[in-house]
C-alpha cells in the first residue's frame, strides 16, 4: 500500500489502485509525465486546466527565481500589498468591461465563496440561483452552489437560499426571478460547464441571461475558473459573445501550473465596503502567487496573444480528428463537444451497445470511462480523465503548449483504445488490468459471442405476476456464464479482475423472462444480480453483505417486482431471508421447492436404477438446516432409515440434529393417524406397530424423549457430526449445506452410491466423477421451466432450465402469493413444501433431466454407470 492510500485518501487510493490509475509519476516536463519505470505520458488532462504551460514550465520557475533572489517578502498583510496590486491591475485591464476590483484567494472554490459574499454583501438578499449539472467548488457554499447531489448529501448541503435551475434554459432563469422578486443576489453560471461534461450553452445565452439579470437587479457571475485564462482560445469563454458579468472568478491557470492562486474580480458597483472590510484570508494575495500570476498573464498576452491563437488552432485539428472518430465509431461516440483545448467525448452509457457483456454493465453504471481513461493511461500512454458530473465524458484538457505531433499521438492513442472497445469483448479491453503489456499484446483471447438474451417486457396488467430473483456468481468460473469472453482468463487473471470491480460495481439486472404456465397463468421476472462470489460473501462483514443484498431488494422493488428470490448464498447471508424482511416487500428463499425437487432427484433417480428404497438408507448431509431438514422429512416418506449429518464446527449441530430427528418422527405418526396406505418398508410402516411412538398432539419434548429411547433401539435415524464416519452406510447421499468445502469425496462414498447435491458451491468433489464410476452424482435442484423460456442469462444450464429455488419464486408470482415463504428454518415445514409441490403440478414445472457436475448427463455416462453397477453385483 502506497503512503497516500495509507495515510492520505484510503477510499480514494484504493479506486485507483484497483483500477491501475495510481501510477507514481517522479518527472513531469511540459506535456509529457513519467513515471519511476521511464514510461513517458502525454498529459491531456493538465490538471483540468490548471497546468497551461506544462509541467514544469522554465519560465514560471524563472519568475519564481527572481522573486527568492530579490528577497521581496510575502506574507504582508495588513499592508498595501505591491504584487498583488499589480496582478488586479492588470487582471482589470484585460478582464471584460467593467470588472475593476479583485479579491485574491487561495483557489477556485475559494474565490467562489468570495463571490457569495460580495454579492449578498452588495444586494442585501440571500438567494443565490444556480445552474442543475454544474460545478463551482467543494467549500460549503461553492458546493450548495453545485448542482449536483450526489456531492451535496453527505455534507447536508446545499445550504439556505441556494437554488438551481436547468444550465442553457433563459427561460426557466426568467420564471424563476420574476417567482421570487428581489429574493436572489446573484445568478451563478459557467460559460462552458466543465465537470457537467464539457457542456456549451445555447447560442445567445449568456447574452440574454445578461439581460434577464438586469431586468431583476440580480447581479450576473461568471465561473470562469476552468474556461478562463485561454482554455476556450480567448483569454476569457465569455468574449464569445461579448458579454461582461458583474463579478467573473478566475484560479487554475493563474497559478502556472505551480502556484495555487484564484481572483475573484468584480465591478464597482458590486464592490462594497462590507465586503472590502470583513472578507479576507492570510495567504491570498501573497506577493509570490501573485508575481507568478503577473508571469501568467505576461505569458498570454505577449507576441499579440499568440499561444491563444495556438490554442484555437490545435482545438480545431483535435476536434476534427475526434469529429472523424465519432464517424468512424457511432455506436461508440455520442458526440464530441466544447471549442479550444476544452473537448469532451461523450460515450454511449447504455448496455444496449454492449450486449451480453460486462462492458455493458460497467457503461450503465458510468464505471466504463474510468476503465476508458485506465486503457488509455497504461496501454497509450495518454492521461486523460472523465468529467466529475458528466460520468459519459472523456475530457480532452491538455495544457495550452501542446504541438501537432502530440496532437496526433493523443488521437492515434484513441483510435486505438476504441478500435480494441468496438470488439465488445470484456476480456480484451480489460486485459491490461491482469496482464502484462507483452501479454496484452500476444496473449488467447477467447471470440465473444453474446448471449442471445430476449428483451422481455412486463405486460402491466394485473394479472401477471412481477418477481425477481437475486443472483450472484458462485465461484469464478460462474463469470464466463454472462460473458464468455472471461474464458480468455486464467483462474488467478479473473481473481484479479473481479477483485477489482466487485466493490465498485452495484446490482444489476443480469436477465429477464417470462413465463407462461400451463394453467394459463403468466409472470414476468428480473434476475438482480450481485457482484460478488460466495466466497467474498463468506469474508465480508455481515454488516456490509445485508447492505449489498437490501440494495439489491431495493432495486427489485423499484422495477416493480412483487416477491424476491434468494438465489446462491443470498439467502445463507441474510440468515434466511430473515434480515430482509422488513424491506418493504416479500422474501422467499425458495427452499421449499428445492425439497420437493431434491426428494423427487433421488426418487426418480432409484426408480431409474431399479432400487428397493424400502432396503435403502439415505444419509442428509447438513440435516439441520432449513432445506436439509425438509428433506429429511420428505424422505422419510418412502425411505426407512436416515442417517443426519451436522456441522462438527457448530457447537448447536448435535441439539438441532436430535430436533430434526423428533419432528420426522412426529410426521411419522401424523401419517400413521391419517390412515393412509403405508409403502412396504416405509419408515412409518416400520412404526406401524410401535406402541411408544407418541401421538401427533403430543408435546415435542415427549418425541424428543422417544429419539433417546425407543428410536435408538429401533435405529431408524442416527445423527452425527463425523461425515466420514457414517457416510460410506448411505446408499443415498443428499447435500444440503451452506459450506464451501467439498465435504463428499471418493473416499467416504459407499459402493455404488446415489449422490443428489444441491449445495451451491457444489460439495461433492470433481474427482468423483473420474474415480467413482460406480457412484451416480446429480446436481440436485434443478427444474425444467414451462415453455422452456430464456432466462436472460444461461446459468451454466441449457435453455429453459432453472434452480429450483428460482421455481419456487416464479410459483408464488404465477399464484400472486406475496407473502413471505420459506423463510428461516420454521418457514421450510411440511405446508409450504407440499404446497409448492401442488403449484409446481398445477403450473407444469417439472424435474429436468439429469445434469451432473454441471452438464447434462449423457447417454454414455448413463450406460457406463449401469454397466459399472451390474459388474459389482456380478462379483
Amino acid at each position: 500500500m502506497n503512503n497516500f492510500t495509507r495515510y492520505v485518501n484510503p477510499h480514494l487510493g484504493e479506486m485507483l489502485e484497483s483500477i491501475k490509475l495510481d501510477q507514481k509519476y517522479v518527472r513531469g516536463e511540459g506535456c509529457y509525465l513519467f513515471d519511476d519505470n521511464e514510461n513517458r505520458y502525454l498529459d491531456c488532462i493538465a490538471a483540468y486546466g490548471a497546468l497551461p504551460f506544462g509541467h514544469n514550465p522554465p519560465m514560471i520557475w524563472e519568475a519564481i527565481n527572481n522573486f527568492q533572489n530579490s528577497m521581496e517578502p510575502s506574507f504582508i498583510q495588513p499592508s498595501a500589498l505591491d504584487a498583488a496590486g499589480e496582478l488586479a491591475r492588470l487582471l482589470a485591464e484585460l478582464s471584460p468591461e467593467g470588472l475593476e476590483f479583485v479579491t485574491f484567494a487561495n483557489s477556485g472554490a475559494e474565490a467562489i465563496e468570495a463571490a457569495i459574499k460580495l454579492c449578498r454583501s452588495s444586494t442585501g438578499r440571500p438567494g443565490i440561483l444556480a445552474t442543475e449539472n454544474s460545478f463551482h467548488g467543494k467549500t460549503f457554499g461553492a458546493l450548495s452552489a453545485t448542482g449536483n447531489l450526489g456531492y451535496q448529501k453527505p455534507f447536508n448541503a446545499p445550504a439556505e437560499h441556494f437554488s438551481h435551475i436547468p444550465y442553457g434554459d433563459t427561460h426557466a432563469l426568467e420564471k424563476e426571478l420574476k417567482a421570487k422578486p428581489k429574493h436572489y443576489a446573484a445568478f451563478l453560471v459557467e460559460p462552458i460547464q466543465g465537470e457537467g461534461g464539457i457542456i456549451e450553452p445555447p447560442a445567445g445565452y449568456l447574452s440574454r441571461v445578461r439581460e434577464i439579470c438586469n431586468e431583476h437587479g440580480v447581479l450576473l457571475v461568471f465561473d470562469e475558473v476552468q474556461t478562463g485564462l485561454g482554455r476556450t482560445g480567448t483569454l476569457f469563454a465569455c468574449e464569445e459573445e461579448n458579454v461582461a458579468p458583474d463579478v467573473m472568478v478566475l484560479a487554475k491557470a493563474l497559478g502556472g501550473g505551480i502556484m495555487p492562486i484564484g481572483a475573484c474580480i468584480s465591478s464597482e458597483a458590486a464592490y462594497n465596503e462590507d465586503f472590502g472590510l470583513k472578507h479576507s484570508s492570510t495567504f491570498a494575495g501573497n506577493s509570490l502567487a501573485c508575481r507568478v500570476g503577473l508571469k501568467v498573464l505576461d505569458l498570454l498576452s505577449e507576441d499579440n496573444k499568440s499561444l491563444l491563437k495556438s490554442v484555437r488552432e490545435k482545438g480545431k485539428v483535435l476536434k476534427k480528428g475526434l469529429k472523424e472518430l465519432q464517424m468512424r465509431y457511432p455506436a461508440l461516440i455520442r458526440n464530441i463537444r466544447g471549442r479550444g483545448l476544452m473537448l469532451g467525448i461523450e460515450f454511449y452509457m447504455n448496455r444496449e451497445n454492449f450486449p451480453g457483456s460486462l462492458l455493458g454493465i460497467m457503461a450503465e453504471q458510468e464505471l466504463l470511462t474510468p476503465a476508458i481513461s485506465s486503457y488509455l493511461l497504461n496501454v497509450e500512454k495518454v492521461r486523460v480523465a472523465p468529467t466529475l458530473n458528466g460520468n459519459a465524458v472523456i475530457r480532452i484538457e491538455p495544457p495550452l503548449i501542446i504541438n501537432d505531433e502530440q496532437c496526433r499521438q493523443a488521437l492515434t492513442g484513441i483510435e486505438a483504445m476504441l478500435e480494441v472497445l468496438s470488439e465488445g469483448s470484456t476480456a480484451r479491453f480489460l486485459a491490461y488490468l491482469v496482464r502484462s503489456d507483452s501479454e496484452v499484446k500476444n496473449g488467447r483471447y477467447v471470440p465473444f459471442v453474446p448471449y442471445p438474451a430476449p428483451n422481455y417486457i412486463p405486460d402491466g396488467n394485473k394479472e401477471e405476476g412481477r418477481f425477481a430473483f437475486l443472483v450472484h456468481a458462485l465461484d469464478l468460473k460462474s463469470y464466463p456464464q454472462f460473458d464468455n469472453s472471461l474464458l480468455s482468463f486464467s483462474q488467478d487473471e479473473l481473481a484479479d479482475l473481479t477483485s477489482r470491480f466487485n466493490g465498485m460495481v452495484e446490482p444489476f439486472v443480469a436477465g429477464k423472462t417470462k413465463i407462461k404456465a400451463i394453467s394459463g397463468r403468466e409472470a414476468y421476472g428480473e434476475f438482480i444480480a450481485l457482484s460478488r462470489t460466495t466466497d467474498d460473501f463468506i469474508e465480508l462483514p455481515r454488516s456490509q453483505a445485508l447492505a449489498e443484498l437490501k440494495a439489491a431488494v431495493a432495486m427489485a422493488r423499484e422495477r416493480g417486482a412483487k416477491i424476491v428470490g434468494l438465489g446462491a448464498f443470498t439467502a445463507v447471508a441474510s440468515m434466511g431471508g430473515l434480515y430482509l424482511k422488513n424491506e418493504g416487500i416479500p422474501i422467499t428463499t425458495g427452499n421449499s421447492y428445492t425439497v420437493v425437487s431434491a426428494v423427487e432427484a433421488v426418487n426418480t433417480a432409484t426408480e431409474r436404477l431399479q432400487i428397493d428404497r424400502s432396503e435403502t438408507t439415505a444419509a442428509i448431509v447438513g440435516a439441520a438446516g432449513s432445506i436439509g431438514r425438509g428433506i429429511s422429512l420428505l424422505l422419510s416418506e418412502t425411505v426407512p432409515r436416515l442417517i443426519l449429518i451436522g456441522n462438527p464446527n457448530n457447537q448447536t449441530s448435535s441439539e438441532r440434529l436430535h430436533i430434526v430427528a423428533a419432528e420426522i418422527y412426529r410426521y411419522q405418526s401424523a401419517l400413521l393417524r391419517q390412515g393412509r396406505p403405508l409403502k412396504d418398508g416405509s419408515m412409518a410402516h416400520l412404526l406401524a406397530d410401535c406402541s411408544q411412538l407418541p401421538d401427533p398432539e403430543a408435546p415435542m419434548d415427549k418425541f424428543e424423549e422417544f429419539v433417546d429411547g425407543k428410536g435408538r433401539e429401533l435405529g431408524l435415524i442416527e445423527f452425527s457430526t463425523d461425515i466420514d464416519a457414517v457416510l460410506a452406510r448411505a446408499d443415498i447421499v443428499i447435500s444440503a449445506t451452506s459450506a464451501t468445502d467439498k465435504v463428499i469425496h471418493a473416499g467416504n462414498l459407499k459402493t455404488g452410491a446415489i449422490v443428489c447435491d444441491i449445495s451451491r458451491p457444489a460439495n461433492v468433489s470433481e474427482e468423483v466423477d473420474a474415480a467413482r464410476p460406480d457412484v451416480l452424482v446429480i446436481d440436485g435442484g434443478v427444474v425444467e421451466v414451462p415453455g422452456h423460456p430464456s432466462l436472460g442469462w444461461d446459468f451454466g444450464f441449457e435453455e429453459g432450465l432453472a434452480y429450483a429455488c428460482m421455481a419456487e419464486t416464479m410459483l408464488l408470482a404465477l399464484e400472486q402469493h406475496y407473502k413471505h415463504y420459506s423463510l428461516g428454518s420454521s418457514g421450510v415445514n411440511l405446508e409450504t413444501i407440499l404446497q409448492t409441490r401442488y403449484w409446481a403440478e398445477e403450473h407444469g414445472f417439472k424435474l429436468a433431466n439429469f445434469r451432473s457436475f454441471n452438464r447434462p448427463l449423457s447417454e454414455d455416462s448413463w450406460q457406463r454407470l449401469l454397466k459399472t453397477r451390474q459388474e459389482l453385483v456380478a462379483r
